[in-house]
């Protein structure tokens, strides 16, 4: 059997995988709250994978009131080893049309009050969030999105921003001159957490519009949005499918699954025990140790 477990974290317009063989969905309890859904749970090609549709089914949770840590907590605790997440995103690059995918490896952060880390309460840990995408899930992840027919680029810079309006044409044009390749809401501080749960992160970006910056051009339409959405929802499918095909049998250790390791910096009988109850799941490997 596969030690793989992928968990989905399905952006706006994915919201199930129709190819989850024997899925189900199970509800899993955090004690950071709630997470935005139930988890499918199933296979793909001998491989486990586990789906949270980030916003709930019916797309009923805005950017800015995700439970951010109830998500990876859950994705963690429902088995996930790594975690590939699978976001709408407007263009900031003529050349990153709409259909296109965008293997994120970058991010820069402009939400605002979201809780960003599992720690800070009774115990302290700084993890390194210098190249915050995991390469070799990210690479699995361009390939099968390839080979799934989709137009990729691998390597772009995604700005956060909180939502959940869109930009204005001086801030779409202000990201761009930082370099930035694509914009969302969603991909902060969701990167951050599944850092310090010791979980590869890998984005893959659909692009739905090119934002505001284009001269002569109308601003972000939402119905505009939705129909690139269902598009790319199906295109989503079948690179998960060439992703669980493409898998090894068996999961090598990666440099992530430590992190905590050189992270913590609250010696162990300084810990509350309240907090480490809490990081029950993040903590788990650690714990243990």
């Amino acid at each position: 059997m596969s030690d793989w477990c992928i968990g989905v974290l399905g952006g706006s317009g994915l919201y199930d995988i129709p190819e989850l063989e024997d899925a189900q969905w199970v509800a899993v309890d955090t004690p950071w709250g709630a997470p935005s859904d139930e988890i499918r749970v199933g296979r793909i090609a001998g491989h486990k994978f586990a789906f949270l549709p980030r916003h709930a089914r019916g797309h009923r949770i805005a950017p800015g009131h995700l439970n951010y840590r109830a998500n990876v907590d859950a994705l963690k605790r429902a088995g996930a080893t790594d975690i590939l997440a699978v976001s709408a995103v407007g263009s900031l690059r003529e050349e990153l049309a709409p259909g296109a995918f965008v293997a994120v490896d970058q991010f820069i952060d402009r939400t605002r009050g979201r809780v960003s880390s599992f720690f800070g309460e009774g115990i302290v840990a700084h993890v390194s969030m210098a190249d915050p995408a995991c390469p070799r899930l990210t690479a699995m992840a361009v390939a099968a999105a390839e080979c799934a027919g989709a137009s990729v680029t691998s390597g772009a810079t995604y700005l956060a921003m909180e939502g959940p309006q869109f930009s204005t044409r001086a801030e779409s044009r202000l990201y761009r001159e930082w370099g930035c390749g694509v914009i969302g809401m969603t991909a902060m501080p969701e990167a951050r957490l599944a850092r310090e749960a010791e979980l590869p992160y890998a984005l893959m970006a659909m692009v739905t519009d090119y934002d505001c910056w284009r001269e002569g051009e109308a601003a972000v339409e939402v119905e505009a949005v939705i129909a690139q959405l269902q598009a790319n929802a199906a295109t989503a499918g079948r690179m998960l499918v060439e992703l669980a095909k493409a898998l090894p049998a068996e999961r090598e250790p990666s440099p992530i699954d430590s992190v905590l390791d050189m992270a913590i910096i609250t010696p162990p009988d300084a810990r509350d025990p309240a907090a480490m109850a809490r990081l029950d799941a993040v903590c788990r490997r650690v714990l243990q140790a």
